[in-house]
Formats: C-alpha cells, sequence, structure tokens
C-alpha cells in the first residue's frame, strides 16, 4: 500500500504564498508515503531559495527523493556553474544527485538530467542508462519502479519536442526491457499522462505542472501528482491522480486520474 505525491518545478523564489500552502494542507490530507520532487526547486540556485525550498519540504514530515533541475545550477554566476554547479543543491538537499528509494511497494529511482553545459536541455548518458537498468532488474515483484528525471521522455504537442531529454529514446528501450513502469518529470510546466509506444512492455510517462510558481503556462493552473499503488487502487492498478489549485478557494482539487495497469511476469 503506497501513495507517492509528485511535485516539479517549484521555483522557490516565484512562489505563491497561498499555493504553499494549499499544497501543504494537500500533502497533510493525503499523507503520503513519499514526496518526489522533479527538478527546478529554485528559479535561479540562490541560497535563499534553496532554504526556502527545504524548509518548505522539511515543514511536510515526508520521506523526500529530490533531483536537480536545469534552474537549480546557477546560470550568471559562471564560475560557479563551471566549478561547483551543486554546491547550492548539495546544501540543502545533500550530495546525493541521484537518490533512490525502496520499500516492499515502491522501487523510486532518481537520475540528475541536468548538465553544467546546457542551459535548460537535459541528458542521460549510457552510464546512468545501464545504471538505471541494472537497478530495474533487481527490483522486487510486487514493486512499482519508478524512474525519475527532469527533462520529459514524451510530449503531447509537437512545438515542445525541442524540450524531450536527450537520449531519451535509447534509454526508454533499456529500461522497458529492464522492468520500468512509470518514467516521471517535469520542466515544461504540463500535467499529463502518456503511454509510451514501440516498447518492450507498458511504460507510461507522468507529467506533473509546476507545483506553486506564479511561472505556470498559459491557461495551465498549478497541479501536482498523486501516484495510488496498492492504496485505493484496484489489485495490480497504478491510479495516478492529477490534482490542480482552484483560485476561488485556495485548495488543490482532483481534476482527474488515469489509471496505469503494469505488466507483471
Amino acid at each position: 500500500m503506497s501513495l507517492l505525491l509528485q511535485i516539479s518545478d517549484t521555483h522557490f523564489g516565484t512562489e505563491q504564498p497561498a499555493v504553499v500552502q494549499a499544497l501543504s494542507q494537500l500533502a497533510r490530507d493525503a499523507r503520503p508515503d513519499l514526496l518526489v520532487l522533479s527538478g527546478d526547486i529554485t528559479q535561479r540556485a540562490r541560497a535563499r531559495q534553496f532554504e526556502a525550498a527545504r524548509a518548505f519540504t522539511d515543514g511536510l514530515g515526508l520521506p523526500l527523493l529530490a533531483i536537480p533541475g536545469n534552474h537549480d545550477i546557477p546560470l550568471f554566476n559562471l564560475a560557479a556553474r563551471l566549478l561547483w554547479p551543486y554546491a547550492g543543491y548539495s546544501r540543502a538537499f545533500g550530495p546525493e544527485l541521484e537518490p533512490q528509494h525502496s520499500s516492499p511497494e515502491l522501487l523510486v529511482i532518481g537520475v540528475n538530467t541536468t548538465r553544467r553545459w546546457r542551459h535548460k536541455h537535459g541528458e542521460l548518458s549510457a552510464r546512468q542508462i545501464e545504471r538505471v537498468a541494472a537497478r530495474l532488474q533487481g527490483a522486487e515483484a510486487a514493486q512499482l519502479r519508478v524512474v525519475v528525471v527532469h527533462q520529459p521522455v514524451a510530449v503531447p504537442q509537437t512545438h515542445d519536442a525541442n524540450n524531450l531529454l536527450r537520449g531519451c529514446t535509447a534509454a526508454l528501450q533499456r529500461w522497458s526491457e529492464a522492468g520500468a513502469d512509470v518514467v516521471m518529470g517535469g520542466h515544461i510546466h504540463l500535467p499529463y499522462v502518456l503511454p509510451l509506444r514501440g516498447l518492450a512492455r507498458p511504460v507510461w510517462a507522468v507529467q506533473a505542472g509546476t507545483a506553486v510558481s506564479s511561472r505556470t503556462r498559459r491557461g495551465g493552473p498549478n497541479s501536482v501528482n498523486l501516484l495510488r499503488w496498492g492504496d485505493g487502487a484496484p489489485p495490480g492498478v497504478c491510479v495516478v491522480e492529477r490534482w490542480d489549485y482552484a483560485r476561488d478557494d485556495h485548495r488543490f482539487h482532483l481534476f482527474g486520474s488515469s489509471p496505469l495497469k503494469p505488466v507483471r511476469p
């Protein structure tokens, strides 16, 4: 019985206090087993922004798996970007850039897709792809297998294709063979669930919108995901719930849900 709360692109420095408060209330009400923060935690990788983000996650009192996004590397301080790009992130969230979480029901693998030489685009190395595949192959049969990246591995609209994670085609083929069920991401501030076609087994891209930032897409609300696996979900079905922020009553409300049927041997 597991419940995972995915938030992304919080962009602390542009956070909206009312939305932050509403998200805290949602977390208290749902009481998830794990909080996943899939990158772009800050707006400009500044110390006070990391401090605010860490204070927020600490205040939720939940086990946390976080990965950096492209905004979590200094942009204007070129020396810091080249020599110690993750110093601010590491002070707030620890030195592990690719954390993992394992429980009887969940295997969640974080992957650092940022690169100091790239402004916004993400990239996967062959070594990263194989490391994740090896861990997936060692998963228990009862575990839902989730890989967390920052940039998307699939997009619903062609004008977002330039934002696709570099190397994701090879990664998805390898990870599907190794047993992946879900690949979570953010980056483009657009929530959706997409089945990934042409792979060895069913795999889904699960994308979160921006959780608390004012930098929403045109017409798009602040949004987070709750993923249920054996927690209020039918047996053998993973349910991804999208929760959107409503400005009329300053709360997150269930927008819709997507049932996913992972294949088990």
